[in-house]
């Protein structure tokens, strides 16, 4: 299963795979919009992949056979603060 990965420019860490290269017409309008102008990175066989970085593969998989894209986004910036807190036993109040 070969997909095509872009980069935004206007959201950092943001990729959007593709079922083809420069095929977006299963992509919705609203997605493309705050997406910006889609980067062209690379193109990669889900099917010799055990893993991939962040996105869960079985999850990128299913989101190309059902919507023709998959949108990976950036994980949680972690809070210090409350890690801290928790890390302490303090109260999150």
């Amino acid at each position: 299963m070969l997909t095509a990965v872009y980069k935004s420019k206007k959201k950092a860490d943001t990729y959007l795979f593709v079922e083809k290269r420069e095929d977006f017409s299963r992509v919705p309008d609203a997605l493309l919009a705050t997406f910006g102008q889609p980067h062209y990175v690379m193109m990669i066989n889900l099917a010799s992949r055990k893993k991939l970085g962040v996105a869960d593969l079985e999850a990128v998989k299913q989101a190309l056979i059902e919507h023709g894209f998959y949108l990976q986004l950036p994980p949680p910036e972690e809070n210090l603060l409350t890690e801290f807190k928790k890390d302490k036993g303090a109260d999150s109040d």
